[in-house]
């Protein structure tokens, strides 16, 4: 058995981390934060934990906050509005969601994701929800997502988290989330609210006991956390409410193109230009990162002549596109076409 069989081999049963009476009922960035100081302090291992929070939409890392929430709504009814530090797209989450975090050891993400996504859904089945691990980051029930997770990594440890729905407050979500009308589209549907299904109109148990039973399943010791971790992680948390992380500074885009890319996600190429040559290159979306996307295509980009050859040739000797997970060669050179035409016209 290779390391990395092994390891995924040994990833369940994990170690559920236990916070004290302190640490409930916080925002979201606190729980994010626990899950840094977790990966970077608590021994090697493989931990999990649940936590809830009041009515939140929590972005990914590289979504305009402008173009997926509907920021003014979310003030007047009391959202939070958070910035992960993965990729993936913007969910809602009230005291209706089992919010779910593990950290594991070092390792490929991909195959650590696949073995939590289905130990996940065979807890479900257990409890008679005909549940299956869709696309790259769902679970399903009918065809509807009951349950959506982000990853990334940090120095060897990777962070996996997600949404497990039991009910929610639909008219809160539908007017928080305003995604791109392609990527609805792209899944079947019309609206948020029409893609997810609530788990709480098949189950005969509660929240809470659907809770207990996830972590009964998937975690069999414990470890529980000090009111000393509890102020480390605060110290942690409160970078995640920097205004510039969390809604990013404006910056120049002379040429945007959004693309929906199946199996990578929305990516969006926003070029600010100088003398018709790269001054820098922002990427956006709702995508999964090997590495980082903004470096890299910074790196690879900045002052190069703004033309289909010149950037051609800079996608065929830096190979750019390998740093998002699922986006090709081709889908890259396409997005750049566009871009062109676009200045072009």
């Amino acid at each position: 058995m290779d390391i990395l069989s092994e390891h995924t081999e040994n990833l369940f049963p994990a170690c559920r981390v236990e916070l004290p009476a302190s640490a409930k009922g916080k925002r979201a960035a606190f729980y994010l934060a626990a899950e840094e100081y977790i990966a970077k302090h608590l021994p090697e291992d493989t931990y999990l934990f649940t936590w809830k929070v009041s009515n939140t939409v929590v972005m990914g890392r590289h979504q305009d906050a402008n173009a997926e929430i509907d920021i003014d709504f979310c003030r007047a009814n009391g959202i939070d509005i958070i910035r992960r530090k993965s990729g993936g797209g913007c969910i809602f989450a009230d005291d209706n969601n089992i919010m779910i975090s593990l950290v594991t050891g070092a390792g490929a993400v991909e195959p650590l994701f696949k073995v939590y996504a289905n130990k996940l859904a065979g807890a479900l089945q257990e409890i008679g929800v005909d549940a299956e691990v869709s696309g790259r980051n769902d679970i399903l029930l009918d065809g509807k997502k009951i349950s959506g997770n982000a990853f990334y990594h940090l120095s060897q440890r990777n962070i996996v988290h997600g949404t497990l729905l039991y009910s929610t407050q639909s008219d809160l979500m539908s007017g928080a989330l305003c995604p791109n009308p392609e990527k609805m589209k792209s899944h079947g549907v019309k609206s948020v609210k029409s893609r997810v299904a609530l788990l709480k109109d098949i189950l005969t148990i509660d929240i809470d006991q659907l809770e207990a039973h996830l972590l009964e399943t998937m975690t069999d010791r414990t470890i529980r956390l000090t009111e000393e971790d509890i102020q480390y992680i605060k110290s942690i948390e409160a970078d995640y409410y920097d205004p510039e992380y969390l809604f990013r500074e404006k910056r120049k885009k002379d040429i945007v193109l959004t693309q929906y890319i199946k199996g990578c996600g929305e990516v969006t190429l926003a070029f600010a230009l100088l003398d018709g040559r790269i001054e820098q290159v922002q990427v956006e979306g709702d995508y999964f990162e090997e590495c980082d996307a903004n470096f890299t295509f910074n790196e690879a980009f900045k002052d190069v002549e703004f033309t289909q050859h010149e950037m051609e040739r800079i996608v065929e000797e830096m190979q750019p596109y390998r740093c998002i997970q699922g986006l090709s060669r081709e889908n890259l050179i396409q997005i750049l076409a566009q871009a062109v035409k676009k200045i072009e016209s």
